[in-house]
């Protein structure tokens, strides 16, 4: 079992762009772009709340499980 990102699908859903995101979140396109891509290894934690803020939702909502 592994932990993944599933923000692409969260977005779509809301329909959020990912612009959108990077902007109200203050984060750089590549940075959202390699968590969209689950390119990352280790989630910064503030990052991730800032996604939860925004995106209305619970870490349960991005991380899942595989």
């Amino acid at each position: 079992m592994y932990v993944y990102i599933d923000l692409d699908n969260l977005l779509k859903e809301k329909n959020i762009s990912k612009n959108k995101v990077c902007e109200a979140c203050r984060l750089q396109r590549t940075q959202f772009n390699n968590y969209c891509k689950n390119k990352v290894t280790r989630i910064d934690l503030s990052i991730l709340a800032k996604l939860c803020e925004y995106l209305d939702c619970t870490p349960n909502d991005i991380l899942k499980l595989k």
